[in-house]
């Protein structure tokens, strides 16, 4: 699964490359939670979904799931009712599915308010 810078601050976009789901239906639901919780980082009061949508394209992250084919989780097809509709804590809490953090149980799941990224540069 890579995460994808989309400011363009990142070499081919890819900002870090997380591995050990314990499966496809694991790191689906990963990078789905991943996308939603980037996509709220991006809202802010007043903005309609459109400009949800312009910012996260500019600033957000975007997540896919490789080799994977036609069951790989897609941000494309989601995207737009993210931005549409405010996610729930729940929805958004991809720390709770992070294989990255061992069986601790997701570990330190805030808010959501913070910075992805954690961890390190596993392959997909």
């Amino acid at each position: 699964m890579r995460i994808l810078d989309l400011s363009g601050g990142a070499e081919e976009g890819i900002t870090e490359e997380v591995s050990r789901f314990a499966n496809l239906e694991h790191a689906n639901a990963f990078a789905r939670a991943y996308v939603r919780d980037s996509v709220e980082r991006c809202r802010s009061p007043g903005l309609g979904a459109r400009e949800v949508m312009e910012v996260w394209m500019q600033f957000g992250e975007d997540a896919e799931v490789v080799d994977a084919g036609e069951e790989g989780w897609r941000s494309a097809t989601e995207i737009a009712g993210f931005a549409e509709h405010r996610a729930r804590r729940a929805d958004r809490d991809w720390r709770a599915l992070d294989p990255r953090l061992g069986d601790a149980g997701g570990g330190d799941a805030e808010d959501g308010d913070g910075e992805g990224g954690a961890g390190s540069g596993d392959d997909a």
